[in-house]
C-alpha cells in the first residue's frame, strides 16, 4: 500500500512542506512493519531506503568490538530512521532493531535522490532536515561514548544481538 499526501503531511519530519512537495514523494513511498527484535539493518550494509516511524520503537545501535551492540538512541513515532542513504558510499553508519512491533512509511532512496536532483528546492529542504537529524544522532553517540569511556555500560544499553529492555538515559 502506498502512502498518501495526507499521511505524509502528518509526519513531523515533513512538517512545512507544501502539498505539492509532499505529492512528489508519494511514488517513492510504501509501508513497512517490523516485529519486535527484528534487525532492520546492520551497520556497514548498503543503505537503500529510509523510514518515518508511525508506531513503535527502534533502537539505533553501533557495533563495538568485544561488546554487544551498544544502543545509541531509541527512536519513537515521528522520528526518521536512516540518513546514510543520502551520501556516498550509501552504507549504514549504525544499525537498527525494532524494540516492539513497529510500523513505518518507507522511502526508496534512489527515487528520493533523483527527486532531489530534479527539484532543488525539495532537495534543499530534505537535506537541511537530514543534517539536523545527523547532528542530533552524532550528539547522542558522543554522550554514549562518554559513558562507555567511564566504563559504565549498563546491560540495558546493549542489544546482545536482540532488542535491549530499556532506553538509555538522555
Amino acid at each position: 500500500m502506498f502512502s498518501t499526501v495526507e499521511m505524509l503531511a502528518e509526519q513531523p519530519f515533513l512538517a512545512g512542506l507544501t502539498e505539492h512537495q509532499l505529492s512528489l514523494f508519494v511514488p517513492a513511498t510504501g509501508r513497512s512493519m517490523f516485529h519486535a527484535g527484528n534487525r532492520i539493518f546492520h551497520q556497514g550494509t548498503p543503505a537503500d531506503r529510509f523510514w518515518l516511524i508511525t508506531h513503535g520503537e527502534v533502537f539505533l545501535d553501533s557495533e563495538v568490538p568485544g561488546r554487544d551492540n551498544v544502543v545509541l538512541e531509541t527512536l519513537k513515532p515521528g522520528a526518521v530512521l536512516g540518513w546514510s542513504w543520502l551520501f556516498p558510499p550509501y552504507r549504514w553508519h549504525f544499525g537498527a532493531t525494532a524494540v516492539v512491533t513497529t510500523h513505518t512509511i518507507t522511502f526508496d532512496a534512489a527515487m528520493v535522490r533523483a527527486l532531489c536532483q530534479r527539484d532543488p528546492a525539495v532537495g534543499y529542504e530534505l537535506t537541511t532536515r537530514f543534517l539536523q537529524v545527523m547532528g542530533d544522532r552524532l550528539q547522542s553517540a558522543r554522550r554514549r561514548i562518554e559513558v562507555l569511556h567511564r566504563g559504565a555500560t549498563p546491560a540495558r544499553w546493549t542489544t546482545g544481538g536482540r532488542a535491549a529492555p530499556a532506553t538509555p538515559p538522555r
